[in-house]
């Protein structure tokens, strides 16, 4: 098993094939362009090598999150800066749908402000 599906599979059931689902979603939106890696303990999301957006989980919150890298260009009242400077996080909230796509327009803006 390789990194990144260790990392998803220490997590619980049923977040874990929620944010499995996300994670495929988010590589089929653009498969040419869109890949993953695990750097820093974590599953990273890369639009043509360059950051586009991570999981990770946050305690003060008690949920995981997607951050966006980018994310203090984006306007979206569902994300959250949290003193953060240059990303943005949007909680995942496992008891109600997931929104993917308003997911999938957030990748969209991310990657206009990608060069």
């Amino acid at each position: 098993m390789n990194p990144i599906q260790e990392y998803f599979y220490r997590i619980q059931e049923p977040e874990r094939s929620t944010l499995l689902f996300l994670r495929d979603t988010i590589l089929a939106s653009d498969p040419e362009n869109i890949t993953e890696t695990f750097s820093f303990g974590l599953p990273f999301i890369k639009y043509k090598k360059k950051m586009l957006c991570y999981f990770y989980y946050s305690k003060k919150y008690q949920k995981h999150y997607l951050s966006f890298y980018h994310g203090d260009r984006l306007d979206y009242p569902e994300l959250i800066q949290d003193g953060r400077k240059k990303f943005k996080i949007l909680l995942i909230d496992m008891d109600k749908d997931i929104p993917v796509e308003l997911i999938l327009n957030m990748i969209q803006d991310v990657k206009k402000h990608i060069k």
